[in-house]
């Protein structure tokens, strides 16, 4: 039966800001929904998706779409997705990214031409380079020349196939991330500032600021990946992320967890996607005990890291008994990393 991680993080207490939604005049705005009831501020999955990808960049793992700082733009390192669009059945056992492995891709192009006059020419050119590497030797094949045909001939069926048909080429994410809400109602606090240099009828500006911690969920299956060791990147990311969308030189909000708790289980359901409850400026995680006294959560399955766990009650001290509580999230990171690795044989 395939192991399924699940995890929910609460982030540290701080000061929000510039997670943009719509400005409203010269306000800018975070992002907002209902939630029981009351307006809490988010920050949108998408968000998260994109630190972890920048995470495991800065960490030094391959990356398809490589953030160019300097541009403020990304870089494709694979556009066409080769080990995963090629037909040649070989192309499963080509080498791949981490952000398609993990968090998967699709691009969509729809047709840009009636697939008459103007493919005429790449298909000239796709003819000769067929015949080129017709005409050559196994071994020359195996040579550079050979090669760069191979690419080219590659490329030239790509194009000519998105410009007379359109293509669609996809790969879902086997990590999927809920979107991160606010632990408290927003109260709509505004700072106003006003720009350096000579004033003008525009120098003033507010942005909307929340005073908060924030809970998000995430859920992965490592056998749904191409190469199951990622699902350890996957918990290094989760429990080192540091900024997420909308930080600027202005605002700092720390995204890593303050707490965590990871579930390793033969569960389909993840059972506790926002188990974190705040009052009076304490988070308890009321929800997750909940869930055990149910039988719905078997405590075994649980790894917790973080100080929620010196303020539980006796009662639910008893009722995680089974579970591997620590501290620290890096604990609670780690010993979890060692139950993947022993249970999937890494």
């Amino acid at each position: 039966m395939s192991k399924h991680l699940f995890g929910i993080v609460v982030t540290p207490y701080g000061a929000a800001a510039n997670n943009r939604g719509e400005n409203e005049g010269n306000i800018t705005t975070l992002q907002k929904l209902l939630w029981k009831g009351e307006v809490h501020t988010t920050v949108s999955a998408e968000a998260i998706r994109w630190a972890y990808r920048y995470f495991w960049q800065k960490k030094g793992l391959p990356v398809n779409r490589k953030w160019n700082e300097d541009k403020a733009d990304h870089e494709w390192q694979d556009k066409t997705w080769s080990p995963w669009t090629d037909p040649d059945a070989s192309g499963k056992d080509m080498p791949t990214f981490i952000d398609d492995d993990v968090l998967g891709f699709m691009l969509a192009e729809g047709a840009k031409t009636d697939g008459s006059d103007s493919t005429d020419a790449l298909k000239k050119d796709l003819k000769s380079t067929e015949e080129q590497l017709k005409s050559m030797s196994k071994e020359d094949k195996k040579g550079e020349a050979g090669k760069a045909l191979e690419a080219k001939a590659k490329e030239l069926k790509a194009t000519i196939k998105a410009l007379s048909k359109g293509v669609c080429d996809k790969r879902r994410g086997p990590l999927e991330i809920s979107r991160a809400i606010s632990l408290v109602p927003f109260a709509g606090d505004i700072t106003f500032n006003a720009k350096s240099g000579e004033k003008t009828n525009v120098s003033l500006y507010g942005t909307e600021v929340h005073a908060t911690r924030y809970q998000y969920g995430f859920a992965i299956t490592p056998e749904n990946l191409r190469e199951k060791a990622r699902a350890l990147d996957v918990v290094d990311a989760v429990a080192s992320l540091s900024e997420v969308a909308g930080n600027q030189s202005r605002f700092l909000f720390d995204f890593s967890p303050e707490t965590i708790i990871f579930r390793w289980t033969d569960d389909f359901a993840p059972r506790f996607l926002y188990g974190f409850s705040e009052l009076d400026g304490t988070v308890s995680i009321t929800d997750v005990i909940s869930k055990i006294k149910s039988k719905d959560i078997d405590a075994s399955e649980l790894f917790i890291g973080g100080p929620v766990v010196d303020s539980l009650s006796e009662g639910d001290k008893k009722e995680l008994e089974k579970a591997a509580c620590f501290t620290g999230v890096k604990q609670a990171t780690e010993a979890l990393k060692a139950r993947i690795s022993a249970d999937l044989g890494l």
